[in-house]
């Protein structure tokens, strides 16, 4: 029997595969990792009376092609937790899920090694063994495979050999490689595919540099506002430090209205810049650059002289606006309104 997802809900099999991790939200957001990155998946795996368990881990690529399966081993003796690690190797969302079978020639193996050596039913158990591994060859998909284990199930029926002989031939290296990497598998279960969602190293780790464009004019006035290009001249003493990233404060025009003068005073002169994160003047929102630091253009040399220092760009993506904001004329109904009627806006200090 075969267990699929209905309807949203986790499906049980014959074989209860439950508690699946790693998984966030019950697996409503993806579970995260970087490519090569090796991380271990654990399941709560159960049968049924005496079975003989098998589990693995099948990862499956964004095309829904499955990865090499990673053999599940259980973690402790009598706890039905089981664990494996595996290693995504490329970028994308990815799924994971844990198949798990009732493994009868390992149940029968068990069985065997107590009865034949004490002479009960020894006929029958080892006709019965025969009878798994003849199932157990039609399985194995390479013939030299196939034809070990054909020869232990013919050796298992050879009544010229006493009954212990024929089991230690059934029991044979041979033989016990080629069903423990092709396992008999009965009452197939599967747990549902949770999502992983697998982000290049630079995700894992880098060394951030903050950075304020407006700082870096290159001239001793500080007076000056420093742009786009004039800021891109420090980018090589970054890169020296060996640094990762670039990490920008929000480069949109900024507000006047309750502008913030040095030290968090409330009371700024017209030579104050004011703080990035009061982001919006008539000049625009954040669609738009803030005038002194350049244009569109400028950015995307700023950019381009990072990317040629193996350098990447960080922007703040800061949903917080000045009561200047277009969007405070324009739609009103996003924002949070005081009991005067005015607009919630952000006060940061300066930086």
């Amino acid at each position: 029997m075969e267990a699929h997802p209905a309807h949203g809900r986790d499906p049980i099999g014959r074989i209860p595969i439950v508690d699946v991790q790693p998984v966030v939200e019950h697996g409503r957001r993806p579970a995260k990792a970087v490519v090569g990155e090796t991380f271990e998946v654990t399941a709560t795996v159960f049968g049924e009376g005496r079975d003989v368990l098998g589990a693995e881990v099948v990862l499956c690529d964004q095309s829904g092609r499955p990865g090499p399966r990673a053999p599940m081993r259980e973690l402790a003796p009598g706890t039905d937790r089981w664990g494996a690690e595996v290693t995504p190797e490329s970028v994308g969302h990815w799924t994971c899920l844990v198949e798990a079978w009732s493994d009868p020639v390992a149940a029968w193996r068990h069985t065997a090694a107590i009865k034949v050596p004490a002479g009960i039913d020894a006929g029958l158990v080892l006709e019965e063994g025969a009878a798994l591994y003849e199932r157990a060859a039609d399985a194995v998909p390479d013939p030299a495979g196939q034809a070990v284990v054909r020869a232990a199930a013919h050796a298992l029926r050879d009544d010229s050999w006493r009954p212990t002989a024929r089991l230690a031939a059934a029991l044979a290296p041979e033989a016990t490689a080629v069903l423990t990497a092709h396992p008999l598998r009965e009452r197939v279960s599967r747990s549902l595919p949770m999502p992983l969602l697998v982000e290049r190293k630079r995700a894992l780790y880098g060394a951030w540099y903050e950075f304020f464009p407006r700082s870096e004019s290159g001239q001793l006035d500080p007076s000056v506002h420093g742009t786009f290009r004039s800021a891109a001249e420090r980018l090589p003493a970054i890169a020296g430090m060996g640094f990762d990233v670039v990490y920008l404060p929000p480069i949109h025009p900024i507000g006047t209205t309750f502008r913030k003068g040095p030290n968090n005073s409330l009371s700024a002169s017209p030579r104050d810049v004011g703080v990035p994160w009061a982001i919006g003047s008539p000049e625009g929102g954040h669609d738009a650059i803030h005038p002194d630091l350049g244009t569109i253009d400028d950015f995307d040399a700023f950019v381009r002289r990072a990317t040629e220092l193996r350098l990447e760009v960080a922007l703040d993506f800061a949903l917080q606006c000045s009561p200047d904001h277009p969007w405070v004329q324009k739609h009103p109904e996003w924002f949070h309104h005081r009991a005067d009627g005015s607009i919630a806006y952000a006060e940061n200090p300066p930086k």
